[in-house]
């Protein structure tokens, strides 16, 4: 089996290529490359590969872009899991994603999966691509700044559970059930706050996926959801949210 490894970590390269060797004798190790640049340059030139390993960051960018500069049809297994949502959104080819570091069960599982799959042809868009990357090297926000009294306080994303309007004004509601003021409104907030960690469940509710303890049917295909400290404890999910909500919870 030829292999090609995309790693810009020294020792996790080497890590790799020790578990792939001893997993399967017939293991070539054909390039191990440490950056984009380099990575596009080898694979112009159409080496005969079976199978590449892939790191997300690299020396020099995100391993994404290769796809951008060349069209991959070798299957890929990604070696890390910065992002697990793109990651799954992102099917170029990829295989596996097995978490860092990696472990000799998790890496055979990515060998079997490889060798079920082989020779099935797997498509990637560049718009798809696009999305990924766009994903990826986006910044949301990590804190918010509020007033308390005469003060000013810095809370991380991390202790909030909600954010809500009412009357046409917007509230961030901390873990402890604590309501502030903010200046942005529920649509300005989505583009504000990770997908990942946040989803609008109705017109006036913004929730983090930590303060949904418990999550049951509800009137006309609507969900309820329990969230200690929120307004009585609980949350709905309208009708035309649940099937996203839903796939929202899988990722």
């Amino acid at each position: 089996m030829k292999v090609m490894i995309i790693e810009d970590e020294k020792l996790s390269a080497e890590h790799l290529i020790h578990l792939l060797e001893k997993i399967r004798a017939d293991i070539q190790i054909m390039r191990c490359i440490d950056s984009v640049a380099e990575s596009v340059a080898f694979l112009k030139q159409n080496p005969e590969l079976d199978l590449i390993f892939m790191d997300i960051h690299l020396a020099d960018g995100i391993s994404f872009e290769i796809f951008l500069e060349k069209n991959i049809e070798t299957p890929v297994v990604f070696t890390t899991a910065y992002d697990d949502y793109a990651i799954r959104a992102f099917k170029v080819n990829s295989i596996d994603y097995p978490l860092k570091p990696i472990g000799i069960h998790e890496l055979k599982e990515s060998i079997h999966k490889f060798e079920k799959y082989h020779g099935k042809e797997q498509q990637g868009s560049d718009a798809k691509i696009k999305e990924v990357l766009q994903h990826l090297t986006r910044n949301y926000k990590s804190r918010f700044m509020v007033r308390v009294g005469q003060n000013i306080e810095s809370i991380p994303v991390e202790d909030i559970m909600a954010f809500m309007t009412r009357d046409s004004l917007s509230f961030l509601i901390r873990n402890d059930g604590k309501k502030f003021p903010v200046d942005y409104t529920l649509d300005q907030l989505e583009n504000l706050l990770s997908p990942l960690t946040f989803f609008r469940i109705n017109r006036k509710t913004l929730v983090h996926i930590q303060a949904i303890k418990k999550i049951s049917p509800y009137l006309n295909g609507r969900l309820s959801l329990q969230i200690p400290q929120l307004e009585g404890d609980f949350a709905i999910v309208s009708r035309e949210r649940v099937s996203d909500f839903k796939r929202w919870l899988d990722q």
